[in-house]
């Protein structure tokens, strides 16, 4: 079992950054893919950014490469993920997800994530 709680977000203006922190509890979090997903008013949930469970590898939405960064510390059970260069189109609810998935893999698949935290509001205003 893996608890889930995000932090971090805010009202940031266009070209802004904010670091969103996620905060897990249980002995297996250094065994999950973690990843970061968001959801805009009316639309579908959709993914941002993904990690393996050593950190070697990292998986962005096209939407997110070259400005957004995740990161871990398994030492303190805390995923990150480093906004930059924020956009109003960026403003959305921000969800942790962990999932068991294998091989390594990073998925985009909101079903293959077992573990959501209760997301952090971020807004960004032109």
């Amino acid at each position: 079992q893996v608890q889930l709680v995000e932090s971090g977000g805010g009202l940031v203006q266009a070209g802004g950054s904010l670091r969103l922190s996620c905060a897990a509890s249980g002995r297996t979090f250094n065994t999950y893919t973690m990843a970061w997903f968001r959801q805009a008013p009316g639309k579908e949930r959709e993914f941002v950014a993904g990690i393996t469970w050593s950190g070697g590898r990292t998986y962005y939405a096209d939407s997110a490469k070259g400005r957004f960064t995740i990161s871990r510390d398994n030492a303190k059970n805390t995923v990150y993920l480093q906004m930059n260069s924020l956009k109003p189109e960026d403003t959305a609810v921000y969800y942790c997800a962990a999932g068991p998935i294998p091989y390594g893999r990073i998925s985009a698949w909101s079903y293959e994530y077992d573990y959501w935290g209760q997301g952090t509001q971020v807004t960004v205003s032109s």
